[in-house]
């Protein structure tokens, strides 16, 4: 009888804890502030399992927005080839080259950490291909349209944002939370909500839930319209969300006949709502309305 040999399994490797992070911090003189969004995740289990639901490979580049004291920067480095971290504080910013260096020497060169602000941000080191980031809850939907808008390269990803946020992002037509982030995500990719964080993980503890939102790109649809166009008509009709299109886009259009004609031309009913629309009815719109 052969005996069977069974392959050992390699145990994860070790990540910055609740102490870990806290010393850091007390090293740093850095007290985490709402201004700037600081949450740092103190648990190891959730960084396996952000980076896990991430589906992120060793040939690709990381972008990760806010590294903060590097406990998600870890998470990545091990599964990616290189991370590119975006981090506004310069005191962290400053000091998470040596983190990696004393947690992961080996992997010191694959990180870049730029300096700069997310929402700012038009160039890197090099071309990302997934983000992967635990976004400050204030500034997460517009940092995820001017990333997807301003780096193309990026195919996918998986951001940690306020759990309602994350709702919003993934919302579908017709549901309560469908809105302006709902749509003009919809024009980059397909998002999804792929879990939620509690909020005994991170340091300082946040009073709400985190939700995970993951997201697919896709190309824009086809148009002749611009996207500054076709956002525009959906500001306008979330902009007062009881109104009827009819009335929400009569600003835009320049009189509520003319929003009539513009919604008529698109196949699009006149006294629907704007929350029952997808993108593809608000691209018809813009291209109706620039085909005047």
């Amino acid at each position: 009888m052969t005996e069977s040999v069974s392959t050992p399994v390699p145990r994860p490797r070790p990540l910055l804890g609740a102490s870990d992070i806290r010393a850091l911090a007390e090293e740093l003189g850095v007290r985490p502030t709402k201004t700037l969004g600081q949450n740092f995740v103190i648990d190891g289990n959730t960084i396996r399992r952000i980076v896990a639901a991430a589906s992120v490979d060793k040939e690709e580049t990381v972008l990760e927005v806010g590294p903060g004291l590097g406990s998600l920067t870890l998470g990545l480095l091990d599964a990616a080839r290189e991370v590119v971290a975006v981090e506004i504080d310069p005191v962290l910013a400053g000091r998470l080259p040596q983190t990696v260096g004393d947690w992961r020497p080996e992997e010191a060169g694959n990180l870049h950490v730029v300096l700069a602000d997310a929402m700012r941000v038009t160039e890197l080191p090099a071309q990302p291909t997934a983000l992967v980031a635990n976004l400050p809850y204030n500034v997460a939907v517009p940092v995820v349209l001017h990333l997807l808008e301003h780096f193309p390269s990026l195919r996918h990803g998986l951001v940690m944002v306020q759990d309602e946020v994350a709702d919003r992002l993934a919302a579908k037509p017709g549901s309560k939370t469908y809105g302006v982030p709902s749509v003009k995500a919809a024009w980059y990719g397909t998002m999804r909500k792929a879990g939620v964080i509690g909020m005994n993980v991170f340091w300082p503890a946040p009073k709400i839930a985190s939700g995970l939102v993951g997201l697919e790109r896709h190309e824009p649809p086809a148009t002749t319209a611009t996207r500054q166009e076709v956002f525009a008509v959906i500001d306008a009709a979330f902009a007062q969300r009881r109104k009827t299109l009819r009335a929400a886009l009569a600003g835009w259009a320049g009189s509520p006949a003319e929003a009539e004609r513009a919604l008529r031309a698109a196949g699009v009913d006149p006294s629907a709502r704007g929350e029952v629309l997808d993108i593809h009815a608000y691209t018809r719109i813009a291209e109706a309305r620039s085909a005047v």
